[in-house]
């Protein structure tokens, strides 16, 4: 890591713009967004929805029941031959009908559908569970690369706003050579017009820095114009191992455990496929009154109440050969599933063998970058030595100044380029903090 005293030779003249904001530590960050990022609310929801849904009436397995009211009346003219041949006739004959009661239908077997649809509702909850957990880990992901990003442009402002102060010093020495005649104008003008550019450099720097403030507030759904510093240093985990990593995605990545669980839902499809072969059996009851009135009739009145009951059974015969050609494309799409779940898996470890490499990389990057900013560093101080007593020029000590802004830059880049293979490592592998 970067030499303590480089730092604050870095940060220190940046550090007091920054001193009277509130310090977002990243826990603080992921605490926020655990509480109130819309998207995580949402896939909360859902798992609650799923969770709601999983019960035993869903399924098929509870019976039903239901009561009954139907009340029919009429007024007729009425004409009655009877089997003496006599007739009979009533003008505004009245007839009155009423039902009402209570009535249970159960099915209690239906092939074992029943059974696989609970099993069904019981899989989409533990799917609803894996897509919080992969929304929590994608947002929470997001808030740690956005927080970095912040972390390493507050690095690249400070090094900028460095360079500033020496550009200073330097306009400083080339105003004070000119009044004692040992410089021309036209040194002045350089060191002004190069102070300009540092200085412009810097707002640009100050614009991406605060849209990237933006998007993190955005993230942990806040206000928007909150404003805030963050930490000054990226912190790397150094001793991360592939197969480990390798082995934990397998484990619980959210999204390999969603497509697995996407396969059961296809088995237990055909399973619900099949059980259309067999029987389904119902089971009726309940229990009725009736009452009717005739105006005129042999009944002009009569009653009744009491319990009925009844079971049924059907069993397919025959249906055009469907069933056959139902279980085939369910077997087709078991099938299909499987091809998906093994390309998930070779997926996976693809993206974590690439990251890992690039973890790597940027791992060797990071130390050869720190020696490169100590040596620019150094250098630069040597060349503001010999400038301030004349010994080199103008256009010598803008390279060294350059030099070492690249420099400094380049290795908060690499920094902040492992710090993202390691934050997207452990999002794949699932073990990214949540706290």
């Amino acid at each position: 890591m970067m030499p303590n005293i480089l730092k604050y030779i870095l940060l220190f003249s940046f550090s007091f713009q920054l001193q009277a904001q509130e310090t977002l530590t990243l826990e603080s960050a992921i605490k926020i967004a655990l509480e109130n990022n819309y998207e995580i609310k949402i896939a909360t929801n859902n798992l609650k929805i799923d969770e709601t849904n999983n019960n035993l009436a869903n399924a098929g397995l509870l019976p039903s029941i239901n009561a009954t009211l139907t009340n029919n009346n009429s007024q007729l003219n009425t004409s009655q031959t009877q089997a003496d041949g006599s007739v009979r006739t009533l003008n505004n004959a009245k007839n009155f009908n009423l039902n009402y009661g209570i009535g249970l239908d159960w099915t209690i077997f239906d092939g074992l559908r029943m059974f696989v649809k609970k099993e069904q509702l019981e899989v989409l909850e533990q799917q609803g569970k894996t897509e919080l957990q992969a929304s929590i880990l994608s947002k929470i992901s997001d808030v740690y690369l956005t927080y970095y990003d912040l972390v390493q442009q507050q690095q690249v402002m400070a090094s900028i706003d460095s360079a500033i102060v020496i550009s200073n010093q330097r306009l400083t020495t080339a105003q004070n050579r000119f009044t004692i005649g040992k410089a021309s104008k036209l040194e002045v003008l350089n060191a002004q017009v190069d102070l300009n550019t540092d200085k412009s450099l810097l707002l640009k720097q100050k614009e991406i820095y605060k849209t990237t403030k933006i998007k993190l507030n955005e993230l942990l759904a806040r206000e928007v114009q909150t404003d805030f510093k963050v930490i000054q240093d990226i912190l790397i985990e150094e001793d991360l191992n592939y197969e480990e990593l390798k082995e934990m995605a397998l484990q619980q990545n959210p999204q390999l455990q969603t497509q697995i669980l996407s396969k059961k839902l296809i088995d237990l499809n055909l399973k619900n496929v099949k059980g259309n072969r067999y029987p389904t059996v119902r089971l009726t009851s309940g229990y009725n009154f009736s009452r009717s009135e005739a105006s005129l009739g042999f009944i002009t009145q009569s009653s009744g109440q009491g319990f009925v009951y009844g079971i049924s059974a059907s069993i397919p015969v025959f249906n055009g050969f469907l069933q056959n050609k139902n279980e085939r494309a369910a077997k087709y799409e078991v099938e299909n599933a499987t091809f998906l779940l093994e390309q998930q898996k070779v997926t996976l470890e693809s993206q974590i063998a690439s990251l890992f490499a690039s973890y790597e990389t940027n791992l060797e990057l990071v130390k050869v970058e720190e020696q490169n900013a100590e040596i620019a560093k150094q250098n630069l101080d040597i060349t503001l030595a010999k400038f301030k007593i004349g010994t080199i020029t103008t256009i010598e000590f803008r390279t060294a100044q350059q030099n070492f802004i690249e420099a400094s830059v380049r290795y908060s880049n690499a920094q902040y380029q492992t710090k993202l293979s390691e934050i997207n490592l452990k999002e794949l592998a699932g073990t990214l903090s949540l706290n």
